[in-house]
């Protein structure tokens, strides 16, 4: 499979309210349901209405309109409306959403970094222009991240001494158009003091990396995300392995797809790791065995 089908993704269209039209990628989705009537789910927060039985397992099922802000869905549009189930970031969510469109295959490349403007509680990771109507990207990892606050307490790593060391005389570059992963990695950083660099897009990293390196410091250790608006990781990890002349990176692929064809992916275009977000010790284990492929 080459790098260009790589980067075409299926996107699935829908509606939260009856203009606006919003997507998520395929690979992150489990079914879609009909809505049908929920289970109460006490003390949640107020867009969780409750769980549905998926495959056996109570899902917990947002209400995705209330969560990212819009007027929360009625009672009847809530019986004619649609139940997404998610894999993300380790857990199955459901996302109660007023209507599906349709699937439509998307080129990374035509979506469109969301503009800054829209400040950081925007709910969009990029924008697509489709036949001049405009779709919004969804930053599910910002949205389960105000549903469940808890998810983002820093997790207390135990590492030892050489560890430490060896982690902090590393040139560390991450990537990642989601503010709420890149605050997960920097805080796991952070706790031990370990000096890194960061980057909202592929293109953003790639100039960093070729800086670096006439700099005569190179990029030990590349930790990107798989989805991204312009240069993906997956082309970032390719256009890194055909540059030549550039010092190569130990390349982590850190995706919220816990599909096994996006780690497929990975290894098909050079990368020496695939990671399912979000676990510290599972990430810094993987840049430590860069650092000993870069000592």
């Amino acid at each position: 499979m080459s790098i260009h089908d790589q980067q075409i993704q299926k996107l699935l269209l829908f509606h939260l309210s009856s203009t606006r039209l919003f997507a998520l990628g395929t690979l992150k989705i489990r079914e879609i349901l009909p809505f049908s009537p929920l289970n109460r789910l006490p003390h949640s927060h107020p867009s969780v209405i409750g769980t549905s039985t998926f495959r056996g397992s109570a899902v917990p099922v947002i209400d995705m309109a209330a969560a990212v802000g819009q007027p929360p869905l009625s009672p009847e549009e809530r019986e004619r409306g649609s139940i997404i189930i998610a894999d993300v970031q380790r857990q199955e969510v459901g996302f109660l959403v007023r209507g599906v469109r349709k699937i439509i295959e998307a080129d990374w490349k035509q979506v469109m970094p969301p503009p800054r403007g829209l400040g950081e509680h925007a709910f969009v990771t990029g924008l697509l222009d489709l036949d001049g109507e405009i779709v919004q990207l969804i930053d599910v990892e910002l949205l389960l991240a105000r549903v469940y606050p808890e998810s983002l307490a820093p997790q207390v790593i135990e590492l030892t001494y050489p560890q430490k060391e060896a982690l902090r005389a590393l040139n560390i570059l991450l990537v990642d158009d989601s503010r709420v992963a890149r605050k997960q990695i920097c805080d796991a950083l952070d706790q031990l003091d370990v000096r890194y660099q960061a980057a909202t897009n592929g293109s953003e990293a790639m100039q960093m990396l070729v800086r670096d390196d006439e700099l005569g410091h190179s990029v030990d250790i590349l930790v990107s995300d798989i989805e991204m608006p312009g240069l993906d990781g997956y082309e970032l990890t390719f256009n890194v392995r055909d540059n030549q002349p550039l010092k190569q990176p130990y390349i982590i692929l850190h995706t919220s797809l816990n599909s096994q064809m996006s780690l497929e992916y990975a290894n098909q275009v050079g990368a020496d790791e695939a990671l399912t977000k979000f676990d510290a010790d599972e990430l810094l284990a993987a840049i430590l065995r860069g650092a000993g492929e870069s000592a």
